[in-house]
Formats: structure tokens, sequence, C-alpha cells
């Protein structure tokens, strides 16, 4: 689709309301090109006079500066496998080429599908400045200097090479909340360590209030107001607290209870229908939270009712704390990193809903660094004493969409998707993938989900990852459930229901069926014997038509034919796969790609049958 093609089709997903208010900050954008006739650097003087009486209070965010036992990592995890120490100043880098950024006005800068450049998500990463807050930490509970000089250099070279609204890292409001998130840390850290310039410190208290400004004035609304507003408002409230700015805590918690219902289904889903966002938004809501009770002020009962019901659809979608089942988008983001390096983020985010809630959602074999830093250890202690949250007998999330079975001895773990497409008008991050489902043995995937690959550049690749044909479901003619626009915009919507859950614990049937090839409807029946790990999965439709039934196969798990059946093998597990279609069919093993890790694709395989029919049953069963 051409730019013009993409921006009338756009311009139809919004109210009058929101175009009238999309061209107020067109103007706002105007009024702040000033910036770039003459630039000047985010911590050089405070660009909003009305600031001037805050100041910071670094007890008021919520760190447990005495907690013992922290470790000391000193680098972060670059997404797309890129090295750390290798690009610790690469503030414009392309990332995927050689090339970099513009260093030009933020708003001018074409960040969307640049392929003559690369993806600006990546790049992101670096200028989120979790390295700022994790060196500021190392250095409080250290007090070795090579941390605090280590932190200033960095600053100073992004400061300088970062003017206010000059380049890549100001292009995004929901990256400029992170950062400023992140340097409150970074300030706390350094005004409890004692040991830190006055001027130093005043610099980086004016940037925060610079940032937090910029945030207030261009929050996320309207068709963009999904997880971005959340996370700008959690930058606002946590802004408001240290700073003792009303305004900003206030509206910034208002709209955050209001957006819950909203954006979250009654059963605690998630309505961007991404996994990964889903714990992205609780993370949010976890930190926010933390800051609200840390400095005495109730929170609303609503809060809690949806973080543990969020919490727990999390707790079904894992095998354990590191193998997941990631529905939709998925590109990695966090809000706050104060270990550094790899580790389980939805581990994570269930360890901090676990520290709010007071309900144990894990298991706590390892508490992250960031829980460590922000609860005290006898806090920490208390909910890792608590009843572990149940997820044996599995659950069905009748509104969210989705329904997670497992066998009798907890080693197979299927997911349903049965789920709308994605949130809003534009249903950003969902993928064509209705009726889709995986499959998970010993916590390895062996009927999985293609992922998500990359965002903002080879859009060939980002529209792939996301076909109906890359998705274990049934494609229709070669056409997708639903109609992709652009890379975060949908036309025509596929309408999914579900028709049927029943269970009685070692037994379970579901039914759903969708309308994205109306006037043909698909229907899929789901059996499941726990104790004998095996699944029928029975295909219909309303009318013969010329299908495509896929199942994509893990990466690393071996194909093998047995007559008319497929053996999918890794080491010591073996499912076997077989299919019955009562019309003539071709079957295929065929090159794919996964992407477990965004920015990084992989070689897998996926099994297709191709067939002229209106009925396919397959049977999966753990050997």
């Amino acid at each position: 689709m051409n730019r013009w093609g993409w921006y009338i089709h756009r311009l139809r997903a919004m109210s009058l309301k929101e175009v009238a208010w999309r061209f107020s900050q067109k103007w706002l954008e105007h009024c702040e090109r000033k910036y770039a006739r003459c630039p000047i650097s985010v911590t050089q003087r405070l660009l909003n006079p009305s600031y001037t009486h805050l100041t910071f209070d670094a007890q008021r965010m919520g760190i447990e500066f005495h907690n013992d036992n922290h470790t000391h990592q000193d680098d972060i995890h670059l997404i797309g496998g890129y090295d750390y120490r290798q690009h610790k100043t690469s503030w414009h880098a392309g990332f995927q080429t050689p090339n970099e950024w513009e260093r030009i006005y933020s708003y001018d800068i074409r960040y969307k599908q640049n392929d003559a450049v690369g993806d600006a998500r990546t790049n992101w990463e670096l200028n989120r400045h979790f390295q700022f807050a994790l060196l500021a930490k190392n250095y409080y509970h250290t007090r070795e200097h090579h941390y605090l000089e280590e932190l200033t250099q960095l600053l100073e070279d992004w400061c300088k090479s970062n003017p206010f609204l000059i380049g890549i890292s100001w292009t995004s409001v929901m990256e400029v909340a992170i950062r400023a998130i992140n340097w409150m840390l970074m300030l706390n850290y350094l005004k409890e360590a004692n040991g830190t310039s006055q001027q130093l410190l005043d610099s980086i208290s004016r940037g925060i209030l610079n940032m937090l400004d910029f945030v207030d004035k261009h929050q996320s609304r309207f068709s963009s107001a999904n997880n971005h507003l959340l996370v700008e408002s959690t930058a606002l409230v946590l802004g408001g607290y240290v700073y003792g700015y009303a305004k900003w805590k206030n509206n910034a918690v208002k709209t955050m209870t209001a957006e819950l219902p909203r954006q979250t289904t009654s059963d605690g889903v998630n309505k961007e229908m991404s996994l990964h966002y889903h714990a992205f938004v609780l993370e949010a809501y976890s930190i926010t939270a933390r800051c609200i009770l840390h400095n005495g002020d109730s929170l609303s009962p609503s809060w809690l009712d949806y973080m543990e019901r969020m919490s727990e659809f999390i707790c079904h979608s894992m095998y354990d704390e590191t193998h997941i089942m990631a529905f939709g988008d998925d590109d990695e983001g966090k809000i706050i990193d104060l270990q550094g390096g790899c580790f389980s983020y939805a581990d994570y985010v269930l360890q901090l809903s676990s520290m709010v809630t007071g309900k144990r959602f894990s298991r706590f074999n390892k508490t992250n660094e960031t829980v460590n830093c922000l609860f005290s250890q006898s806090a920490i202690s208390k909910v890792a004493k608590q009843p572990l949250y149940d997820t044996h007998a599995g659950k069905c999330f009748e509104q969210g969409g989705y329904t997670f079975l497992r066998s009798q001895d907890g080693e197979m773990l299927i997911g349903i998707d049965h789920a709308p497409l994605g949130f809003g008008s534009i249903a950003a991050h969902g993928h064509a993938d209705a009726l889709s489902f995986q499959l998970m043995v010993g916590g390895v995937s062996m009927f999985t989900d293609p992922g998500t690959y990359i965002y903002h550049c080879d859009l060939h690749a980002r529209d792939e990852f996301r076909k109906t044909v890359n998705h274990n479901t049934i494609s229709i003619k070669g056409y997708d459930q639903s109609e992709m626009l652009g890379a975060f915009l949908w036309g025509r919507k596929a309408n999914c229901q579900l028709l049927l859950h029943q269970t009685d614990g070692k037994h379970s049937i579901l039914t759903a069926e969708h309308d994205g090839y109306s006037p043909i409807m698909t229907r899929r029946t789901f059996d499941f014997d726990h104790d004998g790990k095996t699944l029928i999965i029975t295909d219909e439709l309303s009318q013969e038509s010329d299908v495509v039934l896929t199942y994509m196969v893990g990466q690393g798990v071996d194909i093998q034919q047995e007559k008319d059946d497929y053996i999918l093998i890794y080491e010591k597990t073996r499912c076997r796969l077989t299919v019955s279609v009562p019309s003539q069919y071709t079957t295929s093993v065929e090159p794919a790609e996964v992407s477990v890790e965004y920015g990084i694709k992989s070689p897998s395989k996926a099994i297709r049958y191709r067939t002229h029919s209106k009925n396919i049953k397959s049977i999966i069963t753990v050997e």
C-alpha cells in the first residue's frame, strides 16, 4: 500500500474528535520547532518556568535503599542480538544497517518502515536508559567510583548528541516517558549516595522535568491510547510524587483507573491481544501502585482486582518461569530494569504484581533485582511464603478470548486463541490468528506461534509473521482472516465467538468460530483428554472451499514421517500428528521462519495440508 493509501485508511479509523486533537498536536509540534532552530540540551535549562518551585524528593519513589545482597551487573540486554558493549554510545544507530538516523527535528524523521536505516524499536531500547539507572544503583551500593565515572560520561555524551527534540530518541512520547522514569531512578540513587556534585544532580532534575512536561503535553489519545497512554501516565504519577506536583499525579491516576476496564476484559485479559503487552501493562500498574502505596495513599480496589486477574492470565500461559506462550506482538519492551542482562520478563512482572496484591503468582525461586530494589526483604519473604496460585486445572478466559489446558501430569500445555483481533479501531498489535493454538511439552514448543520478528523495517517480513497461513489454524484460498493495511493498522477484522466450553478436569471440549472468510463461517472444536495427552481438533466450514491447514513446528524440533502421520521429536519427547480429510489432499513439510526473540528470525518448518473440503480432523498425541 502506498503512503497516501495508508493515510486515507488511518483517517477512516479516527473520529472527528480525534482528527481535531491531532491537528492541535500538529500546531504544538509547529510551536516546538524552535528547538530545531536553536538546539539545547534537555538538561541545560528548565523549559517551563512554572516548574521552578519543584524539588526532587528521593524518598517518595519507593526504592528500598537499605536492602542487602544486590547484584552489580553493569550492562543491559539489547534486543535483536546486538552487543551492548559495542553500542554503548550508538545513540543514533540504525542497527540493521550501517546507517544512522538523522539528527534533525524529531517530527521530521520518517522512522516507520525506513529500510535504508533500520528498525526504530531496536534503537529505542538503548535510549530508554536502563543502563543509567543500573550504574547509579551500583554506585550507591558499592561506592565504587568507576560506576559514577562511566555514568557521567554516558550521560554527558547522550545529552550532547541528543538535544531536546532532535533525533530518533525523541520520536515517541512513550519512549520519553520510559527514559524519564529511568532518570528518576538514577537521580534517586545519586542523591542518596551523597557523593555526586550538586551541579550534576540539578542538571538531571531539569532533564526529568523537561521530559515530563513534554509527556504531559503529548500524551497518547483516542486510537493511539493503548499501552502507550498507560506507560506515559506511569511516568507522570511517579513524577507527581517525587516532585510533589499534584496535577500530574492526580490526572494520571484518574486516567489509569478509567483505562483499566477500557483496555482490560472483565476476566483480566489486555485487549491488545498480545501476551507481552499484557505483561507490559501489568508492569506499569504494579510500578505505579507501589509508589502510591509507599506514599500512604489509597489504591482503588479495582486496581487490585484487575491486577490479580491479569496475573492469573500470565500464570496460565506459562509452562514454568521461562517458557511462555506468546500470542500477538512481542517487542520485549519493559519499563524498569535494575538487574541488567537477560531474565524472564513475565516472571519479573508476576513478582512485582505479587508484592502489590499480596497474592503469590511467582515461585520466587530467584527474586528479580528490580523487585529487590523496590520492596523490603521482609515484605518479599512474607509474600514468597503465601500459597502459590494453582494453574493445574487450566482456565478458559471467556471474555478475553483465550483458553489454556494442561495434562494431568502438568507436562503438556495447550493455548487456544478465540479472541478478537486486537484493541480499538486499529488493532495495532494483533495477528490474523483466530482459532490458532500452541502446544508445549516439557516447556518445548512442539506447535508454535511464529512470533513477531520486527516492527519498523522490512514490512514484507512484518506481514509474513502476522499472516493466517503462518499460524496453527485454517486459511481459505490463501487469504488472511483479517485485512492488513499497515504495520500497525488493520481494516476488515475477523469476529470470533466462543460457542462451547466444558470440562470436568479430565476431559475438556471447546468450540469457537469466526467470520473472517464470510460468507463462509469457520468453526473449530478442541477435544482434550488430560490423562491420555491426546488433543483432537475438528475443523468445519459452512461450505466446501480451498483450504490450507498449517502446523508451525517449534524451533529445533525434528519431523519424521510414518505412513500418513508426522512424528515431531525433540530429545525424548515425541508428538504424533494424524490428519483425516474426507476428500483428496496433499501434504508437505515446508521451510518456515519463527522469531523467538525480537529482531531475530530463525529457520523452522511448517506442516501444511491442502484440500478442497469442509471438514478436517486432526489428532495430536504425546507418546
